[in-house]
């Protein structure tokens, strides 16, 4: 609002009519002849300059009289409605003023300045009119402003804040008044502030911001959870000259995801972004049953954090969670593995062994990496699920089954049954409800709060106060794809864990292969800028060639280059 003010005045300013000026000296010559006094006359410089200034009262004896007073009498006149005789020969009534110039009482020159009445009421017309709109603009500007459900503010770049809207007002507790001319980590008081917090992005690095959430205390003393936006100022000059945050009061979701935490005990799940809360929602419903659960996604996901988040929100809490990797177990073990042996039922079986079954009965049963198991040992599976009956290897006695199963996989399991390497009938049986994880590449936005959990995880694990990363460091974190999604940003921030030696987390605590990365994309975006110079360059003198029938002095004429370099630049294209 205070650079529409601002524009306001330059508006008048602008607008205001530069005046007449004529300087006469004691021969009556004319000494000086502005722009403006040629302007409002009609006369040229050349017209005037050097000749007698009753060339500007041909028709007004009386003014020339006021003029020759003020000279030969050492008088001032101001503010008076006068005549001047223009190139045109006709009158024009002027605002004029004759003030001697004298030295030691003698007068030496008459200054003359006067303003065109016509040309004063115009443009005073013009600024009242301009003025009008301007001040309706910022009404309305002021209107919007005010009415935005979400608080906002600006800063200067010495960052004190210069506007602060109701919403603000209402979420903060400081009035308008109290907040202009403050530093706004003087109203916000974040453990963020002047901490590497997104203001600092935005400001030093020019960097919008979006969804990042803190924790402010406002002027009541109360913490006040806030979701916040940031983008830099441009003036009209195209310069920085300050930002804007955008920001809402966010208590009563969290308030709400805390106690959706607190009853279904997903208190281990980091992440708003929105296929993640489709996941959140979905897991809600999920555990309220007995169905069997399928949870695809890639390595690293979360996948068991998943299926175990289902067993804490469901009836079978009170039971056991068994988990077992698929994978890990050759194919004449895992029989073993799932179902238990009876003594001597093969060699090295010397004891009896309870299976996973066994041991999640009443509970639940958790297979990751299902897509690793053999067809033979998918059918005896089916028949264990359809059933609800198993026997351990070796025995005879059949073992009523009370577990519910949830399986996981990081394979696409239709391409497997296409390939023939997955039963499609078991694949329906344990795909009642399927829960997909997204990779952490397609989640980006849930990375500040992961990296601010794990810091405070390992913290704890290494008895160290590490605030952060710095802003590189996290820029490139924020750049890397993670093929190994989660469980890789964990293993990257133990890393970084184990070399820091100070508070925040610099670029050179970070795993190398990461630092190159960042080094390989630098280097890959200067090549494909290289290639599309080389693309564009090859198509304008195709162009051209064809424009001139092949004739390679005209091309290079029109190209405005030498013979011998088109020739040379043509070899290089394979043109």
């Amino acid at each position: 609002m205070k650079e529409i003010e601002n524009t306001i005045n330059k508006n008048k300013e602008a607008l205001i009519i530069t005046d007449g000026i004529v300087v006469v000296g004691r021969d009556q010559k004319v000494i000086v002849f502005n722009a403006a006094a040629s302007r409002i006359s009609g006369f040229k410089g050349n017209d005037v300059i050097g000749k007698n200034v009753k060339i500007l009262f041909q028709n007004c004896k009386e003014e020339l009289s006021l003029f020759k007073k003020s000279l030969d009498e050492n008088r001032t006149f101001s503010n008076l409605g006068i005549d001047i005789t223009c190139k045109n020969g006709k009158n024009k009534n002027v605002l004029a003023s004759f003030t001697p110039v004298k030295k030691d009482e003698t007068v030496l020159s008459v200054v003359f300045i006067f303003r065109d009445t016509k040309e004063m009421l115009s443009m005073a017309e013009e600024i009242d009119k301009k003025t009008l709109e301007l001040i309706d603009q910022k009404n309305r500007l002021d209107a919007i402003f005010n009415s935005n459900i979400e608080g906002t503010f600006t800063i200067d770049d010495n960052w004190q804040v210069t506007s602060f809207n109701y919403s603000a007002e209402k979420i903060t507790g400081y009035k308008k008044e109290e907040a202009i001319g403050k530093k706004c980590w003087e109203i916000f008081n974040s453990s963020f502030c002047r901490n590497g917090c997104h203001m600092e992005k935005t400001m030093l690095k020019g960097k919008s911001t979006i969804g990042n959430e803190l924790e402010i205390i406002n002027k009541n003393g109360k913490v006040v959870p806030i979701r916040v936006n940031s983008a830099i100022l441009i003036n009209n000059q195209n310069k920085k000259s300050g930002a804007v945050e955008t920001f809402i009061d966010i208590s009563e979701i969290k308030n709400l995801s805390a106690h959706l935490k607190d009853r279904f005990h997903y208190i281990d799940i980091i992440g708003k972004n929105k296929e993640l809360e489709k996941v959140f929602y979905l897991l809600e419903s999920v555990s309220k049953t007995d169905s069997s659960v399928l949870i695809t996604g890639e390595s690293g996901t979360g996948k068991e954090l998943i299926a175990r988040s289902i067993h804490l929100g469901s009836a079978r809490q009170k039971g056991p969670f068994i988990a077992l990797n698929c994978s890990a177990f050759v194919e004449a073990l895992i029989e073993s593995e799932l179902f238990g042996h009876e003594k001597g039922s093969f060699t090295g079986a010397v004891n009896t062994k309870i299976g996973k079954f066994e041991l999640a009965q009443g509970g639940t049963l958790f297979l990751d990496e299902i897509g690793d198991i053999s067809l033979p040992i998918q059918t005896k599976l089916l028949r264990v699920i359809e059933t609800r009956l198993f026997e351990r290897v070796g025995g005879n006695k059949s073992i009523a089954m009370d577990t519910r199963i949830i399986a996981a996989t990081n394979k696409n399991l239709q391409e497997e049954i296409k390939a023939g390497r997955f039963r499609e009938d078991f694949f329906y049986r344990i795909n009642v409800i399927n829960i997909h994880l997204p990779p952490l590449r397609e989640r980006k936005d849930d990375l500040f709060l992961l990296v601010e959990r794990l810091i405070k995880s390992f913290n704890k694990k290494f008895n160290k106060t590490i605030r952060q990363f710095s802003s590189s460091a996290y820029d490139i974190l924020m750049d890397y794809d993670w093929p190994g999604n989660i469980r890789e940003l964990e293993n990257v921030i133990e890393h970084s864990f184990v070399l820091c030696r100070s508070d925040i987390i610099q670029e050179d605590d970070l795993p190398k292969y990461l630092r190159n990365k960042k080094a390989e994309t630098i280097s890959h975006n200067m090549l494909i800028n290289q290639n599309q110079f080389m693309a564009a360059e090859q198509d304008i003198i195709i162009n051209t060639l064809k424009k001139n029938n092949g004739n390679k002095t005209k091309t290079a004429m029109e190209l405005n280059m030498n013979p011998t370099t088109l020739w040379r630049k043509m070899k290089k294209l394979g043109i």
